[in-house]
């Protein structure tokens, strides 16, 4: 009967192990920098950003321009003028300048606005392929192979290819 209880034990942790090796996950990696950087909607955004920052870089460059032109204007008519008036002018440069950096802000700001309007679809469309293409080839976990990302060792399956192929190019 001892025998019998022990044999019965072993038999059980027999079939656990057994399903504890085989209900192991399956992991699968994928490098996303490199596949939003292939997607075309990705180069048509860069280029609406980048358009978009020359732009507003066009502009503070030439208030940039003309606040140095009044500068020195100011200082080569400051002998000829009052001293209230040089401080007149003065404060106007300074004025000037202070909305020159409120500019700058500010289109920093909408660049940021834009840059995440732009990427969010793109993001969103390059996750929903990423979980297609894992549900499919059976994976339970993807770990981003991205450089910086965390990911010391990438040597099982590569979605990449798969992904790329779900997207059409």
């Amino acid at each position: 009967m001892k025998h019998l209880k022990g044999i019965v034990v072993a038999v059980v942790l027999f079939i656990g192990a057994s399903s504890f090796v085989n209900a192991q996950n399956k992991v699968a990696h994928i490098n996303v920098q490199e596949l939003m950087s292939a997607m075309p909607e990705m180069k048509a955004a860069e280029a609406e950003l980048k358009k978009l920052e020359e732009t507003y870089g066009a502009d503070i460059q030439s208030s940039m321009t003309e606040l140095q032109n009044k500068y020195k204007q100011y200082e080569s008519e400051a002998a000829s003028k009052s001293d209230e008036e040089n401080q007149k002018r003065g404060a106007e440069l300074q004025e000037a300048q202070k909305n020159i950096q409120g500019a700058q802000q500010t289109a920093q700001q909408e660049l940021q606005k834009k840059q995440i309007a732009l990427l969010s679809p793109i993001s969103d469309k390059a996750k929903a392929a990423i979980e297609k293409v894992a549900s499919a080839q059976g994976v339970n976990y993807v770990l981003d192979s991205s450089q910086g990302s965390g990911v010391i060792v990438a040597q099982g399956t590569d979605l990449l290819p798969l992904v790329k192929k779900e997207l059409g190019f």
